[in-house]
């Protein structure tokens, strides 16, 4: 009788306790929310590629260090309003769904970026020029502040559990594609038109692109599903609130799923552990991301003198090493665990940065090339890790709203204002290692993070139940779940029945079961 009670204590899995995936619908979600992250990424490659032209178009010509400043100064507002973005889409995502809230950024995202390629020039207009330019760009940073959190928690939440590595790595890899396509199709304008041409005219085309990408992602979202996870808590909130309304009062779930300031308060001081190591890896994989996509290309032409086409090239390159590498990360992360992959990728960054930016120092093409693909090795490690990892350190719940929140305050903190900041310093110290000095405190605040990281390869996430490809995997995954909870209980009736005992009977206990 003991021993029945004891086994209650931790029920099983039943069948229907475990989601088996919609094939069809899973491939949706990863192509939906990939496309809108190529979105977001072909307006940053853009940006960085033509910041030196953005600077002469839309600042005074007095001080040409100034304007890239400028411009990068701009490009960093649009992060500081990220967290209200994040504040705004992640708790609406936990509470009217994931696909409303991504196809609502999705628009935004698209129409701020296509009205950038439709402003005039100070030469034009004069102060009012960076006037607008910032409008757009607050645009920019307010939606996505609820897309790649969303995202990346919509493909999580579709994903096999020992699959979701693998899967959330396309993600980013949408995001290094759109990089490559915005960064791409400026290095060929740049060569086909001449610097002077970019300046005339040639420096709106990328930036009208963005308005067709934004329809094709705004469609394809449009086509998507709720996540099961959502659903099921969705559901489970739904009939709480009918028994209290029965019975004349509210339920818990319900009452926090429409209470903002309750949702924040609960996150806050109930996961504030999880919100810590989420910005701690956000900081280090975004510090590396901005360094490389964002301030690498100026920094090799305006600080070094390099030739501009050579240092575009030599970062294109490096992201196309990131894109053909990226979902090979995501699947090792599924075999080997996220945490063993950050820890390499932290202590690499410790370690290499400042190797690889003295050989980008060299000049040339050689030295220059093995730099970047240095920090691309490292770059590689984390985007293909974070789609995963991220997610699972929140429950359903809440996880749209908690990755918002420290995802952007830890990317408007420290990701986006990453160029502005190592141009500021390179300018101030005339020290070309800073961008390595800055790598390297990024590399020691991730390797504490994913010192307290838990292990989440292959595990359920927090708050919902296991998420399988097939019937079969359902099958098994529950006749684990009794054996595991039989075990458990065993050992909890030997230790009652026999409390002196040691190890012996404890394995005596697990042999008792095996042969049962």
């Amino acid at each position: 009788m003991i021993r029945t009670l004891l086994r209650r204590r931790k029920e099983p899995l039943a069948i229907e306790d475990v989601t088996v995936v919609d094939k069809p619908g899973m491939r949706r979600a990863v192509a939906a929310t990939a496309i809108g992250n190529t979105m977001e990424w072909f307006d940053f490659g853009v940006y960085a590629y033509v910041a030196v032209t953005l600077g002469r178009v839309f600042f005074p010509a007095e001080d040409p260090a100034a304007q890239v400043v400028s411009t990068f100064a701009t490009f960093a507002v649009a992060f500081l309003v990220r967290p209200l973005g994040g504040l705004v889409f992640g708790p609406l995502g936990d509470r009217i769904g994931r696909r409303l809230v991504l196809s609502t950024t999705m628009i935004m995202m698209a129409a701020g970026t296509f009205a950038v390629g439709l402003l005039p020039g100070y030469s034009q207009i004069g102060f009012a020029a960076p006037l607008l330019l910032l409008v757009c760009r607050v645009v920019q940073g307010f939606s996505t502040g609820g897309e790649y959190a969303g995202a990346t928690t919509y493909i999580a939440e579709f994903a096999p559990d020992h699959r979701r590595g693998f899967l959330g790595s396309w993600l980013d890899f949408g995001t290094f594609i759109g990089y490559s396509l915005g960064s791409g199709l400026v290095t060929v304008l740049t060569a086909a038109v001449g610097a002077n041409g970019m300046v005339d005219w040639g420096w709106r085309v990328p930036f009208l692109v963005a308005g067709p990408l934004g329809l094709i992602g705004l469609y394809m979202r449009l086509r998507l599903e709720e996540t099961p996870a959502f659903q099921q808590v969705a559901e489970r909130a739904a009939e709480e609130a009918k028994a209290a309304e029965a019975h004349g009062g509210t339920a818990p779930i319900e009452e926090a799923r429409q209470s903002g300031r309750g949702r924040l308060k609960e996150i806050f001081t109930r996961h504030w552990q999880a919100v810590l190591i989420c910005m701690g890896l956000v900081l280090l994989y975004n510090v590396t991301n901005y360094m490389v996509t964002s301030y690498l290309p100026t920094f090799m032409t305006s600080t070094l003198g390099q030739n501009a086409t050579t240092a575009q090239v030599l970062v294109l390159g490096t992201m196309l090493f990131v894109v053909l590498a990226i979902t090979v990360v995501g699947r090792t992360s599924d075999r080997w665990g996220r945490r063993p992959l950050f820890l390499f990728g932290s202590v690499g960054m410790i370690v290499l940065a400042i190797p690889a930016v003295l050989l980008i120092r060299e000049g040339g093409v050689l030295m220059p090339a093995i730099g970047c693909l240095i920090l691309g090795a490292m770059l590689v490690t984390f985007a293909g890790t974070s789609a995963a990892t991220l997610p699972a350190l929140f429950p359903t719940r809440l996880r749209y709203g908690a990755l918002s929140i420290s995802y952007n305050l830890s990317v408007s903190l420290f990701g986006g204002t990453t160029p502005l900041l190592a141009s500021w310093l390179v300018a101030t110290t005339h020290n070309t290692l800073v961008p390595a000095f800055y790598l390297m405190v990024a590399g020691v605040i991730g390797l504490i993070a994913t010192v307290f990281l838990h292990e989440t390869a292959g595990k359920p996430l927090r708050g919902s139940g296991p998420m399988v490809e097939t019937e079969e995997e359902a099958r098994t995954a529950v006749a684990e779940s009794r054996t595991e909870a039989g075990r458990r209980a065993r050992d909890v009736w030997i230790r009652l029945r026999h409390p002196w005992a040691g190890a012996g009977h404890r394995e005596a206990g697990h042999q008792e079961e095996e042969e049962e």
